[in-house]
């Protein structure tokens, strides 16, 4: 198959008949088929022997697991319209009632208390959601936080005693190693498949997120859509990784699947535990992979680590010392050769944490102890506001977001809820600039405006992208 036919797409199936649903990564919006019955065609299938190998059984792994991955099932609504400038002079209301549709995907239940992780594109604009459990118990699902830039996303159910899973570690996984994918592919609950660890730290990508982290364990288990958020196990039943995407021109399984590492799930799970909000920590450099031209026009002997290309002025590895054109090959003495094994290594810090960092400049190396920054340039913790009116949740944007979009004001919306900004067709991300043409530098400049408005609503912005955008509404 040539690369360029292959095209990447999230595992994620809407309840069909007879129908293979799936979603194209390069614009990031699931295709959603309106529900149907759930009367499935039979269809045949080719049963082949297979050599994988002597004495290799995965009784103890599936046991392990499969009672601790669950379906996860969300409702949206589909508007026909976004909020528009008519609303805004006649009402709200024109669209009062939005078709539902309906979509599913998979999850882990991670303790006994009830909290589940999955993947971010599984939930992402759900007005409902709910997971029934291997034992058919089905719960309404809270969604506690969600961060797009690794597409995880953190569930809470009220249930206790509940079967969790234990955490492997996907930094000693090694290529080669046999891993289970289970999950709910085509709305088949609790679907084991068998394959090995075909690579580490893949970038394929996927993500379109500012600051995405993609550092994927690639396999050749089985996964189709509905998979998407469900586990990746070792040989012990162990957590590796959560499965989130395939290679494939047809939108199923054609040999290669994608899951993140499970070490770098872990401390997201942790922050928007703790915080409600990722704390994504920086070095503040832009960076590239080594490859034999750079080497040769830089005049570097030997193609190993992670070549700095510049540097921010008020980063952290400015400040440490590091220079443009240096050679990053170890984060604390673990071997760095690309992109994403940097950044893989770097998103299990907060802002704040001390790493060590090992560089090669001219030919020698040299060890640096670096101060890890957030996108602002300090190493303040940060947290998530929320404007309950709004039914959403808020942060600052950074200096270089600014820069970049070329602003000097806004807020960033980090999370829509089920308010009127979902309402009126908002997409997470986007950036207020203006609320009833007044200026927004704060979450405070919000409230106040809202609290002194009656009528009307028109909120003026920006996307990540570029894109400006006004949205109207009725309060």
């Amino acid at each position: 198959m040539k690369a360029k036919s292959i095209i990447l797409t999230i595992l994620f199936s809407g309840i069909t008949s007879a129908i293979v649903v799936f979603l194209f990564i390069h614009n990031y919006q699931p295709v959603i088929i309106q529900p149907q019955s759930e009367n499935y065609h039979a269809k045949l299938t080719n049963l082949l022997n297979s050599s994988s190998g002597e004495n290799v059984n995965f009784v103890l792994a599936a046991n392990n697991s499969v009672q601790s991955v669950v379906h996860v099932k969300t409702q949206y609504k589909q508007q026909m319209s976004s909020g528009n400038v008519y609303d805004f002079f006649f009402g709200p209301g024109a669209y009062s009632n939005p078709t539902p549709v309906q979509a599913s995907g998979s999850g882990v239940i991670i303790s006994d208390d009830g909290y589940i992780v999955t993947n971010n594109h599984v939930i992402s604009n759900a007005d409902y959601i709910e997971v029934v459990l291997n034992d058919k118990r089905a719960y309404t699902a809270k969604l506690i936080g969600a961060d797009p830039t690794t597409d995880i996303a953190l569930l809470k159910i009220e249930e206790k005693e509940l079967p969790f899973i234990q955490y492997g570690n996907s930094d000693v996984l090694q290529v080669g190693e046999w891993v289970l994918a289970v999950g709910n592919p085509f709305n088949l609950t609790s679907t084991v498949t068998a394959g090995i660890v075909s690579a580490k730290a893949r970038n394929i990508n996927i993500l379109s997120k500012q600051f995405a982290i993609e550092s994927f364990i690639q396999t050749d288990a089985a996964v189709n859509p509905g998979n998407s958020g469900g586990a990746l196990v070792d040989s012990k039943g162990q957590l590796v990784g959560i499965n989130t995407a395939i290679a494939s021109n047809t939108g199923s399984f054609t040999g290669y699947s994608f899951a993140i590492p499970v070490n770098i799930v872990k401390k997201i799970i942790a922050d928007l535990i703790e915080f409600g909000t990722v704390q994504r920590a920086y070095l503040g450099v832009s960076i590239v992979d080594l490859d034999n031209k750079l080497a040769s026009e830089a005049g570097i002997s030997k193609i190993e680590g992670v070549y700095v290309a510049s540097l921010n002025e008020d980063g952290a590895a400015t400040e440490a010392g590091l220079e443009k054109g240096d050679i990053i090959t170890q984060v604390n003495d673990k071997t760095v050769n690309n992109v994403s094994e940097l950044q893989e290594q770097v998103s299990m810090y907060r802002p704040g944490d001390k790493i060590n960092i090992t560089v090669k400049r001219n030919e020698k190396l040299k060890p640096f102890n670096i101060t890890l920054r957030n996108k602002h340039g300090n190493t303040k913790i940060e947290k998530t506001a929320t404007v309950s009116v709004l039914g959403a949740k808020f942060e600052e944007i950074s200096i270089n977001e600014k820069q970049k979009l070329r602003i000097k004001n806004g807020i960033k919306i980090t999370d829509l809820g089920s308010g009127k900004l979902r309402a009126a067709g908002i997409k997470e991300g986007f950036i207020i600039t203006s609320i009833n043409r007044k200026f927004v530098y704060s979450l405070q400049d919000i409230e106040e405006t809202l609290s002194n408005t009656k009528g009307g609503i028109l909120i003026e912005g920006i996307y990540p992208n570029g894109m400006t955008a006004y949205y109207a509404f009725g309060m």
